[in-house]
């Protein structure tokens, strides 16, 4: 099936974004990147901040869809998923078009907690925190809640440390310190 022009505009403004971030992109920059005029966009969506919403909706069901599938995809047990969820990470970290979390950018970009930007962007890294919570859960860990929280934290810092620091092997050393976590949670 055919995207629509308003898929079309998420699509294009979504890779805008993220290359060049959210309050850096006016709608001029907009125009000319995604070739949609400034009436068509306004048509879609009310305000820029409800364009940057729906990008995030989408990188949201695209890019979770493929980290949690790719997991799933590299080990049959949750204690292996949990591992492996660093190996995916560094799949990521690979690609030539990798520039950081757009969800921690966005959070970054909009720091007021009830602003809708932050909301969506802290309601996908809960939802990151509850798959890795259920994986741990799953394996047997003590303290689930705790563990998966620890692993968050992990992935949080080496998906920044790869953005930043180029002399390192931050997905890597993570999976190290998961699995030091992951024995220690069971036992």
């Amino acid at each position: 099936m055919r995207p629509n022009k308003r898929d079309e505009l998420v699509r294009k403004a979504l890779q805008v974004f993220y290359r060049d971030g959210f309050h850096a992109t006016g709608m001029d920059k907009l125009v000319v990147e995604t070739g949609v005029s400034k009436t068509s966009m306004y048509k879609h969506f009310r305000s820029k901040e409800d364009l940057i919403l729906a990008a995030l909706q989408l990188r949201d069901e695209s890019f979770r869809k493929w980290f949690l599938c790719r997991v799933e995809e590299l080990a049959d047990t949750p204690a292996d998923q949990l591992i492996a969820s660093f190996d995916v990470l560094g799949e990521w970290f690979q690609e030539d078009s990798f520039r950081g979390c757009m969800f921690i950018k966005a959070g970054a970009e909009y720091q007021e907690q009830d602003h809708p930007i932050h909301v969506h962007a802290a309601t996908y890294k809960k939802l990151m925190l509850e798959f890795l919570t259920d994986l741990a859960r799953k394996a047997g860990a003590r303290d689930p809640k705790a563990l998966g929280c620890q692993l968050l934290l992990l992935q949080e810092g080496a998906i920044v440390t790869a953005v930043l620091v180029k002399n390192c092997d931050p997905a890597k050393d993570a999976k190290t310190a998961a699995r030091v976590l992951l024995e220690n949670a069971l036992g």
